[in-house]
């Protein structure tokens, strides 16, 4: 597997309200996940869970008007509490890799990797993420789309944030 490709690396960082093994816990345990992850007003089933080197998150997003995209973590390293490297892709019912569904340009697969930080009782969250095997044109497409990937884990991690308080 190709490393990432620093110059079209999205980088976010944000503060969570909530101590760093709990922040680890809601990204590493699927009845967690299911609460919280993905696009604001999508819901999300869990087809498979498998956290270990190797394993499988697999699942399915349901807008309110019925509309499915299915996903998949491949989780590479998993240092509890401090880091989660997985790459991110979308895929088929069966989770095959399968084309983003929004366009024929967006990479195949995304290489995740989340540091979690503990300062005086809340969590930095730093996500690093960017292709892996990937076209130029596909490099040039997701570089494209930091903006809309910014707003939409905007959304991911308020809705992280109201599931971390109600916790």
């Amino acid at each position: 597997m190709s490393a990432t490709n620093h110059e079209n690396e999205l980088v976010i960082t944000r503060t969570f309200n909530a101590p760093r093994d709990l922040v680890f816990k809601v990204w590493t345990e699927s009845e967690h996940l299911a609460n919280w992850w993905g696009p604001t007003g999508f819901s999300i089933s869990v087809s498979k869970f498998d956290i270990r080197p190797g394993g499988i998150f697999h699942y399915c997003m349901k807008s309110s008007d019925g509309h499915e995209m299915w996903g998949k973590f491949v989780y590479q390293e998993i240092i509890s509490p401090e880091k989660l490297v997985f790459v991110n892709s979308f895929s088929d019912p069966e989770g095959n890799t399968v084309r983003a569904p929004f366009s024929q340009a967006f990479p195949l697969e995304i290489q995740n990797v989340f540091t979690f930080t503990e300062d005086e009782g809340k969590t930095i969250l730093t996500m690093r993420g960017g292709p892996i095997n990937a076209t130029e044109e596909e490099l040039q497409f997701f570089y494209s789309m930091h903006g809309s990937m910014q707003q939409g884990f905007a959304g991911t991690f308020g809705q992280l944030d109201e599931y971390l308080a109600k916790l």
